[in-house]
């Protein structure tokens, strides 16, 4: 998503000329190419798919709602086998439309993952919840915090379900290298992003994540948190911003390595 403006071929070339090695997917661009296909053009250019995004979405009330969201997660399981990667990373959903109750929503999620756990589990895939930011609690996410999302994982065994770290949505949170080194502690860290923190936020909110050195995060210190836990995996760069995807993609790429470089350590 980092440069959502290149197409699977241009990325994998455009990886290529970079070093970069893997590459955590969004599955609207796969589906549009194909699973299969999308798997082989990246396995080709020697890319390891790193990450499946998204899952999720698992909180609506009605049962055809909910039994959608179940076949749908099931599909994004299956992708993530296809491409080689062995987590499927969860959005887990906000709140339903004229729901003011956070704990049942929360609740449905836990029943949605004893279906779903099992499932990936054949399939070789991990699932992993992503605290989002309080911002997006009542629309997108109603797991805000690391705590929250390890509660939630910690009812189902480690490789089933475990959590997503993204700087840009635990910085602010005291508790969060606390919580890092529980997840790190069950073997429950999952992945790691970095994405960096800038102000003014743009109308939305959503696509205001900015380039890696530009805002508040230190991020070699929560690189040092992650590694301390015991995370030995990839380090992805999940930016979502106006801005970027308006230039050229490749640029983007280049400029993106070179501050993962500046800000993180070897």
């Amino acid at each position: 998503m980092t440069v959502k403006q290149l197409s699977l071929p241009e990325l994998a070339d455009a990886c290529a000329a970079s070093g970069v090695t893997g590459v955590g997917l969004w599955r609207e661009p796969v589906q549009a190419y194909g699973v299969r296909a999308a798997a082989k053009l990246l396995r080709d250019a020697g890319l390891t798919v790193t990450t499946l995004c998204r899952g999720g979405f698992l909180t609506a009330i009605s049962p055809a709602e909910r039994a959608e969201a179940i076949a749908d997660n099931r599909r994004a399981v299956d992708e993530a086998a296809a491409l080689g990667t062995d987590t499927l990373v969860l959005v887990s959903g906000g709140l339903p439309a004229g729901s003011k109750d956070l704990p049942g929503a929360r609740e449905r999620i836990a029943d949605a993952l004893a279906e779903l756990g099992p499932y990936a589990e054949e399939h070789g895939v991990r699932l992993a919840i992503e605290p989002l930011h309080p911002m997006y609690a009542a629309d997108r996410c109603v797991v805000s915090t690391l705590t929250q999302a390890l509660d939630l994982a910690e009812r189902f065994p480690a490789h089933q379900v475990g959590v997503a770290v993204d700087t840009y949505h635990v910085w602010w949170d005291d508790q969060a290298p606390a919580q890092i080194a529980r997840a790190g502690a069950g073997d429950r860290i999952h992945t790691f992003q970095l994405a960096d923190w800038t102000t003014p936020l743009p109308e939305g909110v959503l696509n205001g994540r900015g380039q890696l050195g530009d805002g508040a995060i230190d991020l070699r210190a929560w690189q040092a948190h992650v590694e301390a836990a015991g995370y030995t995996g990839p380090i992805e760069v999940e930016l979502f911003n106006d801005g970027l995807w308006a230039r050229d993609g490749r640029e983007v790429l280049t400029e993106t390595t070179e501050r993962f470089r500046a800000h993180t350590s070897p």
